[in-house]
């Protein structure tokens, strides 16, 4: 059963977006990551968010640039969470996406995430805690892994300050 399904516009967002799935994989959550688009393929946009609610899909991860319309027409179409990442792709540096995707009308949220990247990172994270409210073996998996970077913080202070 595929539980997040990430979107990107534009096959030039998939190395933005490869974060995000890495994540997803390393926390053992089926996704599927795919490229369509709100404007250049609405048919298979609908076709895809119908056919993943049946699959059982859980949550949504949209990313686009520019206009960033994607998270939106989602939103419009589905009752399950949806998380917008902004990509830089216009020499606005990505906040006409940050801005397209988080000025939402009431009533079809999209959880927005940081742009690029950092945005990709913790949208994974993000669908990984919606899931794990119901799965506590996931739960169990996110704090693991937050003790990890608590270990490796610890760990970088001891060499930074020759405590080895």
């Amino acid at each position: 059963m595929t539980k997040v399904a990430i979107f990107i516009g534009s096959i030039s967002d998939k190395d933005i977006m490869q974060p995000c799935s890495d994540v997803l994989s390393d926390l053992g959550i089926e996704h599927l990551y795919t490229v369509t688009s709100a404007h250049r393929t609405p048919d298979r946009t609908e076709k895809l968010i119908r056919d993943l609610e049946a699959d059982g899909c859980q949550v949504f991860i949209c990313a686009a640039g520019m206009a960033a319309h994607l998270a939106g027409a989602v939103a419009a179409r589905t009752t399950k969470p949806v998380l917008g990442v902004p990509v830089n792709a216009s020499p606005l540096g990505g906040m006409d996406a940050l801005l397209a995707t988080v000025q939402m009308p009431p009533g079809f949220p999209v959880g927005t995430l940081a742009i690029d990247k950092a945005g990709a990172r913790n949208a994974a994270w993000l669908a990984a805690q919606i899931l794990a409210l119901n799965d506590k073996a996931l739960e169990g998996k996110i704090k693991a892994a937050r003790e990890g970077f608590a270990a490796g913080v610890e760990k970088a202070a001891r060499e930074l300050e020759g405590k080895n």
